[in-house]
């Protein structure tokens, strides 16, 4: 999981709280509850102002790897010397309401397929910005950064919507599309939405799932178009 406070938009979200505790434990608590992830690390900068965010995940008892703040991929690779794996699930730590069955059918369809990559944003069929996945092999993750590649969603884009020939990509589907759903936490906007979820449905139900937000939202139209972006 990538997460740092340097963030232009939104400085200091992975700590701002919801329900009580910094967003990155939120998202941590989630990330958790999938059954095909073996290990959870997050991946910040080695920048002062991320000293933060290490304390803080560091008592959550999960691991942190610090690299440079303007190489993502060295970050990452970084993480994965570190903690070797055959594959990498990577993840923003802007997702305080990432879905974890929809990490786990992630990883099923990568591993099952035995593909390169696999993610579940493709355009016409994409899970909600801020349930963002994407599974790559630890070769497929080394010989980006032996070709100088920069990752992104997808790590496989060659820039102009496909996947270059050396990969195969795949995508896990959702029907209906619901690629303009925003529940990613970017703006201050973003952030008092995912408050609100939080504050209705957390007390309650820690576990709550992604239907019980969509639920939510059917019954509170002031959310499901909260900040004039779409939220259902």
């Amino acid at each position: 999981m990538q997460a740092r406070t340097g963030s232009d938009r939104l400085p200091g979200a992975p700590l701002m709280p919801l329900a009580g505790a910094p967003m990155i434990v939120r998202q941590i608590e989630r990330v958790a509850r999938a059954r095909r992830i073996d290990r959870i690390v997050v991946v910040t900068t080695a920048a002062p102002e991320d000293d933060a965010l290490e304390a803080v995940v560091r008592r959550e008892a999960v691991p942190v790897h610090r690299g440079p703040p303007n190489d993502e991929l060295a970050r990452l690779i970084g993480a994965l010397d570190v903690h070797p794996a055959d594959h990498v699930l990577r993840l923003d730590g802007d997702s305080p309401l990432t879905d974890p069955e929809v990490l786990d059918a992630t990883i099923a369809l990568h591993l099952g397929e035995k593909a390169d990559h696999t993610s579940n944003r493709a355009p016409g069929a994409a899970y909600p910005l801020g349930q963002g996945a994407e599974v790559i092999t630890a070769a497929g993750l080394r010989r980006l950064a032996a070709e100088g590649e920069a990752p992104r969603l997808s790590m496989a884009d060659a820039g102009d919507g496909r996947p270059p020939d050396r990969w195969s990509s795949l995508a896990l589907l959702a029907q209906p599309d619901q690629g303009e759903v925003r529940w990613a936490v970017e703006t201050p906007a973003d952030y008092a939405f995912a408050a609100a979820v939080y504050d209705a449905l957390y007390p309650d139900n820690r576990a709550f799932t992604s239907a019980d937000v969509r639920a939510l939202l059917a019954g509170r139209p002031d959310l499901a178009s909260f900040g004039g972006v779409r939220r259902l």
